[in-house]
């Protein structure tokens, strides 16, 4: 009986994630050998300062400052990029595919902006990038639209993409926290940077979502023809709006498609969504996800979608599929075939016009409190044909100023942009209207 092959593994960045890799792999691996019929090594990690004290213990000798050092080594199999950012690591990412090696990686902004690059390096050079860590932290979304769900075209994904976020909007909901003492909050616990920027203003959801938009549906989506916004703007009166008529506050990522026009939506925004959806009742820092498939129908994956642990389950998930890759037991990976079918697909999807992307509203509006004012509201509204479904005044004794919240019935993006147009333009209307989208499945 031949002797296991040897499986080497390397780790570029050894930060949290890169530290719950080994970790994790360290003590697994007896038991990951005997599942996978291989012997592990871990090779080396690579870090910025070789003395500095972690909460891993590793021998001296397995650190390293050069990652050339692993990527050239003839008997690493296996990188994981943790390092972060774009620029280091798409260099890097690529010298290791350029090798024929298989690169595991959680970096969604390099995945995001790189990804054709990244894919083509796969194609000619034969070797695999795995990135289910990327998306959702631990839950396996990649993995259930990829292969367990493969016989589906989706409709619709829809998700809380964003732990801070989903923290922070839980906060102000369920304890009446305001936006800046729910980020303080976040910040000390940790689930939130001291620039909270990439969370916050919906970038880092949005890297996400152009990541599962082209998984599902073979397109990246343009940054100039994607909504992203963040809830930075989110205040008392739209949390008091939710409560009274049901519905959580959630940050979402929105993709759609109509199979039959041929176009695809992504959207990056805060959102009403009804308690009656699963996704309303996913708080804290957790993550969760909807699938609305044309064979299984709607499935939700719920989890942890961030941290140590959670990001480092996932990477070792796809170290194990990359594994089983090399030695010949299956193929789950993105192969080049593949590859060109998704880019031959996704080459037939066009983006969605503004009159194709409907849903109901929610606004705010700070306005000047003498008569008249509302009736001036009313006729932009009915100008543009957009009816209204409720409304809730809010008033502000010896300020001035009243402050008014509505809803509208299921309008268009374009219809809802004149209406706009028309408010900024009144002098009654005292600042930038609040807009919101109500989520709803069927819009």
């Amino acid at each position: 009986m031949s002797a296991p092959r040897t499986i080497g593994i390397g780790i570029l960045g050894f930060g949290t994630v890169g530290q719950g890799v080994w970790k994790h792999l360290s003590e697994k691996q007896a038991d990951l050998e005997s599942r996978l019929g291989v012997k592990l090594d871990l090779r080396q990690a690579c870090v910025r300062d070789l003395k500095k004290k972690r909460a891993v213990k590793i021998p001296a000798s397995k650190l390293t400052k050069n990652p050339h050092e692993i990527i050239d080594d003839p008997k690493v199999h296996v990188v994981c990029e943790l390092i972060g950012g774009t620029t280091k690591a798409r260099e890097l990412t690529l010298r290791a595919l350029r090798a024929g090696k298989v690169v595991v990686s959680a970096n969604k902004a390099l995945l995001c902006e790189h990804g054709p690059e990244i894919f083509a390096a796969v194609r000619q050079h034969g070797g695999q990038f795995l990135f289910e860590a990327s998306v959702a932290g631990g839950i396996p979304i990649i993995k259930a639209i990829r292969e367990g769900l493969v016989a589906n075209r989706f409709e619709l994904i829809v998700g809380i993409l964003n732990g801070t976020c989903n923290h922070i909007l839980t906060r102000m909901g369920e304890d009446g926290l305001s936006f800046a003492d729910a980020l303080k909050e976040a910040q000390v616990l940790g689930y939130a940077e001291a620039d909270p920027t990439l969370d916050v203003d919906g970038i880092d959801a949005w890297h996400k979502a152009s990541i599962l938009a082209w998984l599902a549906h073979g397109k990246w989506a343009p940054s100039n023809r994607t909504l992203v916004e963040g809830i930075r703007n989110i205040g008392p009166a739209d949390i008091d709006f939710a409560r009274r008529f049901g519905f959580a506050l959630k940050h979402l990522a929105v993709i759609r498609r109509d199979f039959k026009a041929n176009w695809m939506t992504v959207g990056v925004y805060p959102a009403l969504v009804p308690n009656r959806d699963i996704l309303a009742r996913v708080t804290g820092v957790n993550n969760g996800i909807t699938l609305r498939g044309d064979v299984v129908g709607a499935t939700t994956l719920t989890g942890r979608g961030a941290g140590g642990d959670a990001t480092a389950s996932a990477v070792i998930g796809d170290i194990v599929d990359a594994i089983a890759a090399l030695t010949g037991n299956t193929n789950s990976g993105l192969t080049a075939d593949s590859l060109t079918a998704r880019e031959s697909q996704g080459k037939k999807v066009r983006m969605a016009n503004l009159p194709e992307i409907v849903s109901p509203f929610y606004l705010r509006l700070s306005l000047l409190d003498k008569a008249g004012v509302s009736e001036g509201i009313y006729r932009i509204f009915s100008k543009h044909k957009v009816s209204i479904a409720r409304v809730i005044q809010y008033e502000h004794p010896n300020q001035g100023r009243g402050t008014v919240t509505l809803s509208t019935y299921p309008v268009d993006e374009l219809k809802m942009s004149k209406v706009l147009t028309d408010l900024r333009r009144l002098k009654t209307v005292l600042e930038e209207p609040v807009v919101l989208r109500i989520f709803s499945p069927e819009s």
